[in-house]
């Protein structure tokens, strides 16, 4: 053994071992410092505990700031950082374990603060998405309204779908809204396109015009590209070199588009997914290619894509001859790689870009949340949800947050197979987004209430107008002293409460 100076407790006598520190006895051997760091790092945090313990040269490595770093890199935690931000990553990991612990103590007790973010009291909810805590809404108004959920605090919380110059008008329906972290975009009934800038201001950067009504809106999750289907043609759009919106690739399909995705991380070029009853194209904007990745099937009901793989439901020929089925396709082969679930009713969403790997989870007009194991091809799991069909799911590595049509909104522990809670509004549950803090639902009308010319003859009822809310489990309720400042507007419809969410919902003031 070699000859070592007594450890102590303290940080920077560890560090000044390790500097001292030549070669280490690895059982029968002497290896080289570095060489014993490369082998300790395929080790978990219980593991290196482990060899913490066996003698005061191993405890050093176990608890070298390299290990700890790149555990904290693994599991997610502070991924923005440097191994140079702090002076002991260990203690870093074990006060990031504890806040995720505490966060899933949150979740399960259904603990925590929640806000409902409707605002116009004389318009009705078109259509809603969240990206990272940011909330787009549309309404029949023709208003965009965008939230910071995350700090409540926005420089453009309303979006004009007029330039500045332009003469205020009344506005057609908004039929689509997206949103990433950087751009939000509307899509209206008369076949008008805005796409906004968050960085810069409330004023669109670029708009177009389709002579028809606009069928599917995407909007890629990291990148600045667009993809509208209206009619029979698919356009592409995205800004060039000098910053500058145009039209990077337009298709022509058979069939009128009802699914439209854009694959994630394709940087440069956009490349989208298209499905057109029973047809699915791979849309390449860089060389204009359009591949026909399934034809002459069953309709497609749903469709999600991941950086490799696009998945999507189709409709079954009967119980007697074929069910329902899910079809996994590599993006990169054009080939079927899966064929899951044999199901009566059809499916009705599929979530494979937001599912841990080699996870899946679906929802199915029969009410049930199916999790499809994707190395096997088996139903890892399958829970009765909901009555009128589920509507948009959403899982991580232990949890499920799925919608019905009924407008209920369950939470469930699937590794107990344990529904935790659930919150009932009375319209479908249009969209769910969550991450390990917070929760984004919303529940949108079947179809908007018609307006009239005369906007002060139409003033629908508070329940008829669709429904937001944001949930935030990383806080303690006990903390606040005052609302936030959820909305920020004149109208006094806006309720927000901090209390035990596992108690009833408080009464919604008309």
């Amino acid at each position: 053994m070699l000859d070592l100076p007594l450890l102590t407790t303290s940080h920077g006598s560890q560090r000044a071992m390790q500097n001292e520190m030549n070669d280490v006895p690895f059982f029968d051997i002497q290896l080289p410092y570095e060489l014993a760091i490369n082998i300790f790092q395929y080790l978990d945090r219980k593991e290196l505990g482990r060899c913490a313990q066996v003698s005061k040269t191993w405890k050093v490595i176990a608890e070298d700031e390299v290990l700890w770093y790149r555990l904290c890199q693994q599991e997610g935690h502070l991924p923005d950082s440097s191994i140079s931000d702090y002076s002991c990553w260990k203690l870093i990991f074990q006060e990031c374990r504890a806040k995720e612990h505490m966060l899933q103590t949150n979740w399960k007790n259904r603990k925590g603060a929640v806000s409902e973010l409707e605002h116009i009291p004389d318009a009705v909810l078109c259509d809603v998405h969240s990206h990272d805590g940011v909330v787009i809404a549309g309404y029949t108004s023709g208003d965009v309204r965008v939230w910071d959920t995350r700090t409540w605090d926005y420089v453009a919380p309303f979006l004009e779908s007029e330039d500045e110059e332009d003469e205020p008008g009344l506005q057609p329906n908004v039929s689509f809204v997206r949103i990433n972290s950087s751009l939000a975009v509307a899509a209206y009934e008369d076949g008008f396109l805005n796409i906004w800038d968050l960085r810069i201001g409330r004023y669109p950067i670029h708009r177009f015009e389709h002579d028809a009504r606009i069928q599917a809106l995407a909007l890629s999750q990291d990148d600045a590209a667009v993809a509208t289907a209206s009619a029979f043609d698919v356009v592409m759009l995205s800004p060039n070199e000098e910053g500058y919106w145009q039209i990077a690739a337009e298709f022509e399909v058979p069939k009128l588009v009802q699914h439209l995705e854009i694959v994630p991380e394709t940087r440069r070029y956009p490349v989208a997914v298209a499905a057109a009853g029973d047809l699915m194209y791979l849309l390449k904007a860089e060389d204009s290619a359009r591949t026909l990745l399934y034809a002459h099937g069953p309709p497609v009901t749903c469709l999600d894509v991941s950086a490799n793989q696009v998945a999507f439901g189709v409709q079954g020929l009967g119980w007697v001859y074929e069910g329902s089925k899910i079809l996994v396709y590599s993006l990169e082969a054009g080939r079927r790689l899966l064929k899951l679930g044999n199901v009566l009713r059809d499916f009705t969403c599929v979530n494979l870009n937001d599912s841990p790997p080699n996870l899946m989870v679906s929802g199915n007009r029969d009410g049930r949340v199916r999790i499809h194991d994707l190395r096997t091809g088996n139903i890892a799991l399958s829970l009765s949800a909901h009555q009128l069909g589920v509507s948009a799911v959403q899982m991580d590595d232990w949890k499920i947050v799925s919608g019905g049509e009924e407008g209920l909104v369950s939470v469930w522990d699937y590794r107990m197979n344990q529904k935790l809670w659930e919150v009932y509004s009375g319209h479908p549950v249009k969209h769910i987004s969550f991450s390990s803090r917070s929760l984004i639902t919303a529940n949108v009308p079947y179809q908007p209430v018609v307006r009239n010319a005369d906007r002060d003859s139409f003033t629908p009822h508070r329940r008829h107008r669709g429904l937001i809310r944001a949930y935030e489990f990383a806080v303690d309720q006990l903390a606040f002293h005052s609302p936030l400042p959820a909305c920020r507007s004149s109208c006094d419809t806006m309720a927000t409460h901090y209390y035990d969410l596992a108690l009833a919902f408080p009464y919604n003031h008309v």
